[in-house]
């Protein structure tokens, strides 16, 4: 199993930031859908029909989200951390995803950045732009 950590600057405000990662409505705009997601514990999540799925396991109102992630045929769920703070103007997002499967993880890392956190910071820039 393998751990990535990846840190991203978005120049928007930090409840924009959190709206992308936990609004289905705004998931739906940056992801293409669909998206089911409440910003609760316990409560289940899916995106893009399932692909990526699993359950909220701890949320602190625009600070922390951790979820327990499954994707694709994984046996095992991996887990997911978003930790986000203000930063000078700007919303510091760091991502811990842990659990991964070796044979997956470069992939899942790329990923990130072409589907996920990279794909947000764009949308949430240019909606500012």
């Amino acid at each position: 199993m393998k751990t990535i950590k990846q840190v991203y600057h978005i120049k928007a405000p930090l409840e924009k930031v959190w709206q992308a990662l936990v609004d289905p409505k705004v998931m739906d705009e940056w992801s293409g859908g669909p998206a089911k997601m409440t910003a609760k514990e316990g409560s289940s999540f899916s995106l893009w029909g399932g692909d990526i799925h699993g359950t909220n396991l701890e949320i602190v109102d625009k600070s922390t989200l951790v979820q327990e992630w499954y994707s694709g045929e994984w046996p095992h769920p991996s887990k997911v951390s978003f930790t986000l703070a203000n930063d000078k103007g700007e919303t510091k997002v760091e991502l811990l995803h842990e659990n991964v499967p070796k044979e997956d993880a470069d992939d899942i890392a790329e990923g990130w950045d072409i589907y996920y956190l990279g794909v947000i910071k764009e949308f949430l820039e240019k909606k500012r732009a």
